[in-house]
């Protein structure tokens, strides 16, 4: 296919979704509006990015006319079948409206136009997201961020939990990760940052990334590369290195597994209460520093209990909410 055709085809599906945004529109502020109505809408909307920058886009025309609130308390109730001579601006003039729409729509770049979303994964849950840069983000579980996208910067904050960037990378617009009192910028990036009980950790996979900290009223900054670990406390920022190996491990969790290489027993119970509504407890201090090698399933307990009682000779006490572990 030509570059031309490929043109034309972008800009005639970008009409085509312009076009079912003024129509949701008009349905929506014009005409009975029930619970059914909201539902298709909301469906609608979470299809595709494309479908919400193009609502969103001709609802804020449609506020900027200031036409709403003149038709709506003209005549309260009415169809707008009988109203076609006051159609605010930006739904009136539809043809105009979505053409202009769409050429913007196929060349301007995503950062025009200003997004907010939050998502979130349960306990046990993962999600991976696809912003409209290309960028990617892999939440793990019982993850909370907020993705906000301006004119000049994107920032996503990491309220808790953990998650996998791969960026795409745009000098002109620099990608913040906010987490605590950290600001992790991409320098062209693939990072992992965990935000997990008053320290944030990031892991450097790809490319480079640098960390800025403003505890306790002193800046802290730091340029990571590939193998860089930076743990950020309120007492400053700490780097280690791991190697691809590790890196691999601790990225597991994309694929549904926690793997332990020589790691205690009280981290690789921790690990498993991430996932888990049912935790489990090492009762005793000699039992939680043994270390165990394996691969498991996030969400199979059971699987690693019974390494623990039939290999490691520990006992087990299921207790209904918990499981205690213990000599």
């Amino acid at each position: 296919m030509s570059y031309a055709n490929e043109d034309e085809t972008q800009i005639s599906l970008a009409m085509n979704i312009e076009a079912q945004a003024a129509a949701w529109l008009r349905r929506r502020y014009f005409w009975d509006w029930s619970q059914e109505e909201q539902s298709k809408l909301d469906a609608w909307l979470n299809e595709t990015i494309a479908h919400r920058v193009a609502f969103w886009r001709l609802k804020a025309a449609l506020v900027r006319t200031e036409r709403l609130a003149a038709l709506r308390s003209a005549e309260p109730g009415k169809q707008p079948a009988h109203r076609k001579g006051v159609w605010p601006i930006a739904i009136r003039s539809a043809g105009a409206c979505i053409v202009i729409a769409a050429v913007g729509f196929a060349a301007a770049s995503y950062y025009q136009n200003s997004l907010e979303e939050t998502y979130a994964t349960p306990v046990g849950g993962r999600e991976v997201i696809t912003l409209g840069d290309g960028s990617h983000v892999e939440l793990n579980t019982d993850t909370v961020l907020h993705a906000r996208v301006h004119a000049n910067r994107r920032t996503i904050e990491l309220v808790r939990g953990e998650a996998f960037f791969q960026i795409r990378h745009d000098s002109a617009h620099p990608f913040v990760v906010i987490a605590g009192d950290q600001h992790i910028t991409d320098l062209g990036t693939k990072f992992i940052v965990r935000d997990d009980s008053g320290k944030v950790e990031v892991t450097l996979v790809e490319g480079r990334a640098r960390v800025d900290s403003a505890n306790a009223g002193r800046a802290h900054s730091a340029v990571l590369m590939p193998g860089d670990v930076a743990v950020a406390t309120t007492g400053g920022i700490s780097i280690t290195r791991r190697t691809a190996q590790d890196m691999a491990n601790q990225l597991g969790w994309r694929n549904g597994v926690l793997i332990f290489r020589y790691t205690t027993l009280a981290d690789a119970a921790a690990q498993f209460n991430r996932y888990n509504s049912k935790k489990l407890v090492i009762a005793d201090s000699a039992s939680a520093r043994l270390t165990i090698v394996g691969t498991f399933p996030v969400d199979d307990v059971a699987a690693f209990t019974d390494v623990v009682q039939d290999i490691m000779r520990l006992r087990v006490s299921d207790r209904g909410d918990e499981i205690v572990i213990s000599r």
